[in-house]
């Protein structure tokens, strides 16, 4: 064990004469840490704050580091039990839940038409865009903090945090609402009214706090005890369970094709209301759904926190995040084709696409009972995956030291951040127990979308600039810091400019529209053409690398402008209320941790403590 994991044990306490004192702080961010020490003491470190914010919120971690000291100070090592067909099945089990029964419906009713098979399409790929720059990273730096170490080896301290704790707080509140909704699908598959009769009113609470769920509580504890148990074995039950729902998704796949007519992808139940043809309302309604749909495909990130299990990061990786990636897209492409097939789509029911067609056909309605038991089954994969990639990214947070130490342990006998998974399963089954989380899809989206985007950025940046850290050690010298800085905030605002001539610019005269979208297009294609002709490479990937490079993060960097710019306006308050939360918790108590936990790692080589006198300067 080195120095920074054995003072994770114990705080050593130093004596210097009268007056001074001096408090050694192990490395991990321990409840002891000097700021912390006393009132007096904390409020001597609110008095520093400016100074310690400017010297952590853009600090770095080297690569090596992340993998080395840092991974120490979870103790134990996690088990390296999981191959790429692992990979693929939790990627597959976070993915395809119960979400897509809904999405495909109203993406078709309301944009697509039965152009939804295309909207899907676009999602997948833009999806595999992602997909591709995350596992660079994941692949460079196999360890289980996910994009929270991306960014923090990247961009800093501040940026990875800020990310991090939306990426959590999203998670644990959708996690939340899907396990309520668990109860009504299952009381679907057994043709049971469940909200209302497996819930209890407790009188007296205010509406929308009521409801006490305890099969949604149950759910999320068991979840919670098979993942602090064994990462292989949670691994083995998603993969029966995702077999299963594949099988299921394949079964409506078969029926939607056997029982449909292939005339409805052209023609609408009512033309003279709804326009006609595969593409009823043309691009503009393709992309629009495929925007919408992109949320199916959410839950891909999730395996890349898993990277510290995988036993062949080079190879299992790649292969696992890529692989899980399209087959989801094969997948909602036949579901989506299946659908348009057995209903026109100005007839499709929105909120019930699959069920609702078939219970309007004679000896099909129980068809719909199935579908009930798939989406079950879609829950408890996707609930399952979404809070083994929880764990992982609280587990790392406390082990950067922003975050208390004690989340970031991990369990010599389980090989599993115990602490993590048990904190998060308790948060949220108290959520599920009484709040209906009646949360937009939008509202769950959005701090993902803005975390794609930024990793795709930092995949250029370290490619083209290198970190922080490495331009440190070159002196300052070797990267191109400031063209790449300049490229990412000129590419990004050519997307932006698209995206808002895509929703405001007005469809009269017409060619202005287009005019002004190929103008924005073409600044953007100029902008990488010119940045890849100028701008060297200051580092290669040894193992794996994003291929195309820098055309596909860039492609990555559009698209995810793009989808962020079709979310509406709650969308972005809830977004900057939590984003200022984050920011407040980091201020107070984060940025004053992790320093402490700075100091003792760096006094750590020569024995010394860090040394507070009356009043309150370091010396």
């Amino acid at each position: 064990m080195d120095k920074g994991a054995a003072l994770a044990s114990s705080d050593v306490v130093h004596h210097h004469p009268a007056g001074v004192t001096a408090i050694g702080i192990g490395g991990t961010g321990s409840s002891s840490l000097s700021s912390f020490a006393s009132w007096r003491a904390y409020g001597c470190a609110l008095a520093q704050t400016p100074r310690r914010l400017s010297r952590r919120a853009f600090a770095v971690t080297a690569a090596r580091e992340e993998m080395s000291r840092v991974r120490a100070r979870s103790g134990s090592d996690m088990a390296r039990a999981l191959r790429w067909w692992d990979l693929v099945g939790l990627g597959l089990g976070g993915m395809v839940g119960a979400g897509v029964f809904v999405t495909t419906g109203r993406a078709a009713r309301l944009y697509s038409g039965p152009g939804v098979v295309v909207s899907y399409a676009i999602a997948g790929l833009c999806a595999l865009l992602s997909a591709f720059c995350y596992t660079e990273f994941a692949v460079d730096l196999p360890v289980a903090g996910g994009a929270f170490s991306y960014l923090r080896v990247t961009f800093g301290e501040l940026a990875a945090f800020l990310t991090g704790a939306n990426l959590i707080m999203e998670y644990v509140f959708s996690n939340a609402a899907v396990a309520r909704s668990f109860t009504a699908y299952l009381g679907t598959a057994v043709g049971v009214d469940a909200p209302s009769q497996w819930r209890i009113t407790v009188h007296g609470l205010p509406d929308g706090f009521n409801q006490v769920d305890l099969v949604a509580v149950a759910v999320i504890l068991l979840i919670t005890v098979c993942i602090c148990y064994s990462t292989k074995e949670s691994s083995v039950v998603n993969m029966v369970l995702t077999a299963v729902h594949v099988a299921f998704i394949l079964f409506i796949i078969g029926m939607g094709f056997r029982h449909g007519d292939a005339r409805n992808l052209t023609r609408p139940a009512d033309p003279s209301r709804s326009p006609g043809g595969f593409f009823p309302h043309g691009a503009v309604g393709v992309f629009n759904g495929a925007a919408m749909v992109y949320l199916s495909y959410i839950g891909y990130d999730a395996v890349s926190t898993m990277a510290e299990e995988v036993q062949r990061p080079a190879l299992d990786i790649p292969v696992g995040v890529s692989g899980s990636v399209v087959l989801v897209t094969v997948l909602y492409c036949l579901m989506a084709a299946s659908m348009s097939m057995l209903l026109p789509y100005d007839a499709i029911d929105p909120e019930a696409p699959f069920s609702g067609a078939f219970k309007g056909r004679e000896r099909c309605a129980w068809v719909s009972n199935v579908i009930g038991a798939g989406a079950s089954l879609g829950i408890l994969t996707s609930l399952m995956v979404a809070m083994l990639g929880q764990a992982r990214y609280l587990c790392v947070i406390g082990r950067s030291g922003v975050m208390p130490a004690w989340l970031a342990r991990v369990n010599p006998r389980t090989a599993t951040p115990v602490n993590a998974s048990a904190f998060l399963g308790v948060f949220t089954a108290a959520l599920a127990l009484f709040t209906e989380l009646d949360i937009l899809l939008n509202l769950v989206c959005i701090g993902t979308l803005f975390v794609f985007y930024m990793v795709a950025n930092a995949v250029v940046y370290r490619r083209y600039a290198g970190s922080i850290s490495e331009l440190a050690a070159r002196g300052g010298g070797g990267g191109a810091r400031w063209p790449t800085l300049a490229f990412l905030t000129l590419f990004s605002l050519a997307a932006l400019a698209f995206t808002l001539a895509w929703k405001l610019a007005p469809p009269e005269p017409r060619g202005v529209r287009a005019g002004l979208l190929a103008a924005c297009a073409a600044l953007a294609v100029a902008a990488v053409a010119a940045f890849k002709a100028l701008v060297p490479q200051a580092r290669v990937p040894e193992l794996w690398g994003v291929p195309g490079m820098p055309w596909v993060p860039a492609a990555s960097v559009f698209l995810n402008v793009f989808l962020l710019g079709s979310l509406d306006r709650p969308s972005y308050v809830r977004f900057a209320i939590f984003s200022a939360a984050a920011l407040l918790v980091y201020v107070l108590y984060s940025v004053h941790a992790s320093y402490d936990a700075e100091e003792s790692g760096r006094l750590d080589g020569d024995g010394g403590g860090k040394v507070q006198d009356e009043a309150c300067t370091v010396v």
